[in-house]
């Protein structure tokens, strides 16, 4: 296909004129404003094509989930950053998303691409590779992305909740894989663990065919949000002065051993 400026770059995301304002190759005042939701836009723009109806409700479902976790790392420094500049909410929320990462809300990708290998594995007959990818982390001792939560046991809440919409939604077959290797991972381990909200969301992604290379922007949209929550509480509660004081007294400075000149002394 012939390139419209050349061999140069171009974008089919978006453009505007004095009059119009074109995204994805939709008009955005006559097609998209009032006549699609958010969580809808946001699937256009990622995958180039607006979601159905249970689509849209699986992806709502999983930007609900990740909206609010309390005072997380993530909320805790948004509201300090609040307290420090608070004419520029920006900056809190930008502060804030800087700690959405591998330990807080990142697994789901890593997950997602345990399933995808799973999937390729099992479309080339190996039957038994749950199983042994199982017992490939249980004997090293290394837990799988998405299992496991610290404070949801048995089971985690959420994921059972997002396990519901799914089957609302129709048949999702990572869904159905997760479950296998959740089953897998329980004997492995010999004791049951926890498919978490974050291993849950990774299949439902991957059934309405989100990139995995979307899914932690998605975490980073939805907490977003839930920032805000936090911004707007800060300026009556002013929690981050006391997160501070709680910080000076919980960690207290502790002077070196110097050595004295000339030796040991």
């Amino acid at each position: 296909m012939s390139c419209p400026a050349g061999n140069g770059p171009v974008t089919r995301t978006g453009t505007s004129t004095a009059t119009t304002v074109r995204v994805r190759g939709r008009d955005l005042v006559n097609e998209l404003i009032g006549k699609h939701s958010f969580t809808e836009m946001l699937y256009f723009l990622t995958c180039g094509r607006m979601p159905d109806a249970a689509e849209t409700r699986i992806l709502d479902a999983c930007l609900v989930t990740l909206m609010e976790h309390g005072l997380t790392p993530s909320a805790v420094i948004a509201r300090l950053m609040a307290d420090s500049v608070p004419e520029e909410p920006q900056v809190a929320i930008a502060g804030g998303l800087l700690a959405i990462g591998s330990v807080y809300a990142g697994t789901t990708e890593e997950c997602a691409k345990v399933l995808l290998h799973l999937r390729a594995r099992l479309d080339a007959g190996e039957r038994e590779a749950p199983a042994l990818l199982a017992r490939e982390h249980a004997a090293k001792k290394r837990p799988l992305p998405g299992f496991g939560h610290g404070t949801h046991k048995p089971d985690d809440p959420r994921s059972q909740r997002l396990f519901e919409v799914a089957r609302e939604a129709g048949p999702n077959p990572f869904v159905d894989l997760l479950l296998a290797l959740g089953r897998e991972v329980d004997a492995a381990f010999g004791r049951h663990i926890t498919i978490n909200a974050t291993g849950a969301i990774a299949a439902l992604l991957l059934g309405i065919g989100v990139p995995v290379s979307a899914m932690r922007a998605f975490s980073v949209v939805s907490r977003a949000g839930g920032l805000v929550g936090h911004l707007l509480e800060e300026k009556q509660s002013r929690s981050g002065r006391a997160i501070w004081h709680a910080a000076k007294a919980t960690v207290p400075y502790v002077e070196d051993e110097v050595t004295p000149p000339g030796g040991r002394g």
